[in-house]
């Protein structure tokens, strides 16, 4: 009985280690299966990146006529109306240097309306 026992105990063991060397072997497969999802997941964002990187290079480029029409419009308009201001600042210096210097050198002098009416 002492030998049916001990060849029992032995089964068990071995079982035992058997099933530690299955358990083993479970968690480097679920392990190296994490690595190969990473790794995967990595290169489709990736390639994911690339697409998106190209179709916006596409849709740059087909607007970028669109945006220099825009931007060679509001130039030549900004342009034009430097002109206007400027023509405008040329014809009109003179006169407005001479209102300035009329109002600063030609002084009437009066009494201030306030006294006028204190005096009266």
């Amino acid at each position: 009985m002492a030998a049916q026992q001990s060849q029992g105990i032995q089964t068990l063991l071995e079982a035992e280690k058997e099933a530690a060397k299955i358990i083993a072997q479970a968690r480097q497969y679920r392990v190296q299966k994490l690595k190969d999802a990473r790794s995967e997941a990595l290169k489709e964002i990736e390639e994911y990146k690339k697409a998106k990187e190209q179709e916006f290079k596409a849709f740059e480029s087909s607007h970028a006529g669109v945006n220099q029409e825009a931007q060679a419009a509001v130039d030549k308009e900004t342009e034009a109306k430097l002109q206007s201001i400027t023509s405008s600042y040329e014809a009109q210096k003179d006169a407005v240097v001479k209102k300035l210097l009329d109002r600063v050198v030609l002084v009437k002098p009066e009494l201030h309306r306030n006294l006028k009416k204190a005096g009266q």
